[in-house]
């Protein structure tokens, strides 16, 4: 008989996104370079904007943490406006339900809802309270892992972002084949923090979303 799981119950560790996915982390230092290289500058008041956003955010997070709405309006927002992310020929779906048959000798099918936005297929952005921590930012890369699994074209490189308005991580998924749909590779990015106070990483993460934007056109 088979087994209906929730995500969110039962993906919680890597561990389980390779047993029960097949997803396995690369260590090729070349399978995840879109968040480093060719990235495109930003125009003067691109950065304005964003240190404006970052003054934002500080702001509205000095009395305590945020809500998921709240990040949404004042962080999240801007960023996909300024990718451009609103306009042809990107169309986001939100709230997306998922579900994918696991690995093992059990019948077992994991579903769930992402609390967030895919573009185009292949971009994934995840959204989770401020009240998480950066650890737990981390934490949340399996569940991610597991919606992106789910995709009906895990042969093309696939991509997310997870954010909690203070950190931002992105993750890469592809598959060596379409035949190969449960045998997939993962790779992650170095954390990008709001609160930087050398840099404002908001540059860095603009790029990388205007870099993959530009990817999967």
């Amino acid at each position: 008989m088979t087994q209906i799981l929730a995500i969110s119950e039962h993906i919680t560790t890597f561990r389980q996104v390779e047993e029960k996915l097949g997803l396995s982390l690369s260590d090729e230092p070349d399978f995840f370079l879109e968040w480093q290289e060719a990235l495109p500058d930003l125009k003067t008041a691109e950065r304005s904007r964003l240190d404006a956003v970052r003054k934002n955010y500080l702001y509205q997070i000095s009395d305590g943490a945020l809500l998921e709405e709240t990040i949404k309006l004042v962080i999240l927002s801007p960023l996909l406006e300024l990718a451009g992310f609103y306009s042809t020929p990107y169309k986001f779906r939100a709230e997306v339900s998922v579900e994918i048959e696991a690995l093992g000798d059990d019948d077992e099918v994991l579903r769930g809802r992402i609390d967030g936005l895919v573009l185009l297929e292949q971009l994934w952005i995840v959204v989770i309270e401020s009240k998480k921590t950066t650890f737990d930012l981390e934490m949340a890369l399996p569940q991610t892992l597991a919606y992106m699994a789910a995709s009906p074209r895990p042969e093309l490189p696939l991509y997310g972002m997870v954010a909690n308005g203070s950190s931002y991580l992105f993750v890469k998924t592809l598959a060596d084949s379409p035949k190969e749909r449960l045998r997939q590779r993962y790779g992650v990015s170095d954390l990008f923090g709001t609160r930087s106070q050398s840099h404002n990483n908001l540059y860095e993460v603009l790029k990388i979303l205007k870099h993959l934007g530009g990817l999967l056109t």
